[in-house]
């Protein structure tokens, strides 16, 4: 069986192929212009490397930035609301949260980016009461064929419903949604109730809105993919990594792109997490460093963190979706450093990407980046970049960082380019910071994971700067994240609002959260059924999001085996208060516990890819991988005559003393002075001080 990852990035689409003959890797550039076509061209190629045909690859799993790319750049479908008379301005209004408490001076994204623009958003007279979800005022049926007349003038083609308490009776929403579809055969439509049928009209709304405007392109690049793959000759399945850290299908992933606004990214924690296993790491923080970004998850014990949803925030709107828990910043290989109007030294967060690229590319590009400036420090050597596959131009990478950086801030090239080499590091830090100490992990007990194309150049600077205990470089650093997508089971999600105090529930409430149990597991069963699942390979798993009464968000919390009595209530309370401990260090044992919603976590296990172990070392020299001697500089400024080694013919207890650096076709590995680089049974590296136990 041959099976492919593809992470597609913002300069390189990464692929690895797992089959009979062997575990292949590759990269290519990423075509911006159409995704779609790099992925078709890394397939081809991947598989003329091992030597098989497109037609014996039988699974690809895909992981994509096209959602999230387009919540960053702005460029999203113009979607036109139905929503409750009364409240048209919800989207607008928001939580009234200011991102900077004491400044007046500060961007309001949900308002200077609306995802629905005011004028687009109609109020339709309708209205769903609380608690129980009774109808007030029927649906206004004319006004919503009104609105879809204007959609149409006004040339809108995606549309969002989202109406008041729709998470306790959604008749309006199906019912407005059939109309739309009758007057709009073709448009894109989206109900609140579908995407987030839980509470707070918000979020809810936000969800449904972000859903419709990332919906078009993404779902027209998954299926124009799949098409391009078979026209290509490659017929196998083809799964999407979600933001969870699960995969689903092209279907699904269509209708609910929601689902993959962080695909991505997921994959490299993934992988991350496998590495540390391979490794006996179980406390690792990941540091995923492409060309656009940088990826920073923590995993203590092994554990992928998902995140809190009071946190799931999208280009400044609040998305309720599971995604893994990770901070991305603007800092990758193609990161342009400039000088600003107030003579600053900046770096990032804007990128070359692939095309034009870093100055060293030659496609045009003039700027500076953290690239050149890894060239200029002699880390990169031009003639080696991707295996000697993407030839590299030294002068222009320092014609580029003396004109833009060096001689504007009077400095030397070699200092100019430290200098962008630190603020680099720097800005990671801090972002690894945010992702750690802030929320009170020591990152003292963590090993760093560098990996990414750029990752593993700055491993050992960001252990420094953060005190860990080492640095584990993965196997295959620049393809760890399409790695992470042969790693990972399939996944699908479902929620259900059932708003019920717990400790005062009675045999009816007990009744409608097992009615609503029973409900949700045959909406997961399906969509595993739809799948090929077989039923006695699917699993299936429902948590309660509870809170105190009151409280303003959720945490998750145990349900008991089986149905739920007055018996084992108990259970779900006893859980909520063990994880608000555990968030927060406190927890009100006696107070009342409200269960708000459930959800069910539909999984099916996939054949995890597998890593073969190298060959152990036979006490002969590390020499016998040494390629050549170059001049480097490294973080202190003094440079060392340093040799580079092919890191594929290093042997398991081999160790490699720096300065020195480890060459292989997807990733360079820099061993600053005073460091020791030790290759693992897998092929994997720890690099630590001298004289570290």
């Amino acid at each position: 069986m041959a099976r492919i990852g593809v992470d597609v990035g913002g300069t390189n689409t990464d692929l690895v192929l797992e089959c009979p003959q062997g575990v292949y890797y590759h990269k290519v550039p990423t075509t911006l212009k159409n995704q779609s076509i790099g992925v078709v061209d890394g397939v081809q190629g991947i598989c003329r490397m091992a030597g098989i045909a497109p037609a014996e690859v039988e699974l690809i799993v895909h992981g994509t930035t096209t959602a999230t790319n387009i919540t960053i750049e702005h460029n999203g479908s113009q979607c036109g609301m139905l929503t409750t008379e009364g409240f048209r301005d919800i989207l607008h209004i928001g939580r009234h949260k200011r991102p900077y408490n004491f400044s007046l001076h500060f961007d309001v994204p949900w308002q200077s980016q609306p995802l629905v623009k005011r004028r687009n958003r109609i109020s339709i007279a309708e209205r769903i009461l609380p608690p129980t979800g009774a109808v007030e005022t029927p649906l206004d049926e004319d006004a919503v064929r009104a609105a879809c007349a204007l959609f149409k003038k006004r040339g809108i083609n995606s549309v969002v419903i989202g109406f008041m308490f729709a998470f306790l009776n959604d008749a309006h929403e199906v019912r407005a949604k059939e109309i739309v579809l009758k007057e709009m055969p073709d448009a894109y439509v989206t109900c609140s109730s579908e995407v987030a049928n839980v509470m707070r009209e918000y979020e809810r709304f936000s969800t449904a809105a972000m859903n419709c405007y990332v919906g078009p392109k993404t779902s027209f690049y998954l299926r124009d993919l799949e098409s391009k793959l078979r026209e290509a000759g490659v017929m196998s399945k083809l799964r999407i990594m979600q933001s969870n850290g699960g995969v689903s299908t092209v279907e699904s992933c269509a209708r609910r792109p929601i689902r993959i606004l962080m695909s991505g990214p997921a994959g490299g924690v993934i992988g991350g997490a496998s590495e540390g296993e391979m490794a006996a790491v179980p406390n690792i923080i990941t540091v995923d460093i492409g060309g656009t970004s940088a990826d920073i998850s923590t995993i203590p014990g092994g554990a992928v963190k998902i995140m809190n949803p009071r946190d799931t925030y999208v280009s400044g709107h609040p998305v309720l979706t599971p995604m893994i828990d990770l901070v991305t910043i603007g800092a990758g290989g193609g990161s342009v450093a400039f000088i600003d109007e107030a003579g600053g030294f900046n770096v990032g967060p804007r990128s070359a990407g692939s095309e034009p690229g870093p100055a060293c590319y030659g496609r045009g590009g003039v700027e500076p980046t953290v690239t050149d400036a890894q060239i200029v420090l002699g880390r990169l050597d031009p003639d080696m970049a991707l295996g000697g596959d993407l030839r590299l131009d030294a002068v222009l990478a320092r014609t580029a960082v003396e004109e833009k950086i060096a001689k504007p801030l009077g400095m030397t090239v070699t200092d100019a380019a430290l200098g962008i080499i630190r603020i680099i590091n720097n800005n990671m830090a801090l972002a690894i910071r945010s992702n750690s100490v802030a929320r009170g992990v020591d990152p003292r007990e963590f090993s760093i994971m560098p990996f990414g194309g750029a990752g593993p150049l700055h491993g050992v600077a960001l252990c420094e700067a953060m005190s860990a205990r080492d640095v584990i470089v993965p196997v295959a650093p620049g393809i760890t994240a399409a790695v992470g997508l042969l790693k990972t089971d399939l996944q699908y999600e479902h929620t259900e609002a059932v708003i019920v105090e717990l400790n005062a529930a009675d045999d009816a409430a007990i009744g409608r959260i097992n009615a609503a149990v029973a409900l949700l597991r045959d909406r997961v069963q399906a969509e595993l059924d739809a799948d090929g699942i077989p039923r006695d390979q699917q699993r299936l798993s429902v948590v309660a999001e509870c809170r105190y009464h009151g409280q303003g968000f959720e945490l998750r919390a145990e349900m008991p085996e089986g149905a739920v009595t007055q018996a084992n209530k108990q259970a779900i309370t006893n859980s909520f208060h063990d994880q608000h401990q555990l968030d927060y260090g406190y927890s009100y044992r006696t107070s009342e516990v409200e269960l708000i919603t459930l959800r069910a976590i539909g999984t099916a296990s996939v054949r995890r890819i597998e890593i073969p172990k190298i060959a152990t070392t036979d006490g002969s020299s590390p020499d016998r991988a040494l390629l050549f001697v170059r001049s480097t500089t490294f973080d202190d400024g003094r440079t060392f005559e340093t040799p580079r080694y092919d890191r594929t013919k290093l042997m398991a207890g081999d160790k490699v003393e720096g300065p020195a650096i480890l060459v292989q076709h997807n990733a360079t590995t820099l061993v600053p002075p005073g460091y020791v680089a030790e290759t693992l049974e897998y092929g994997n590296t720890r690099i630590r001080r001298l004289g570290a136990n």
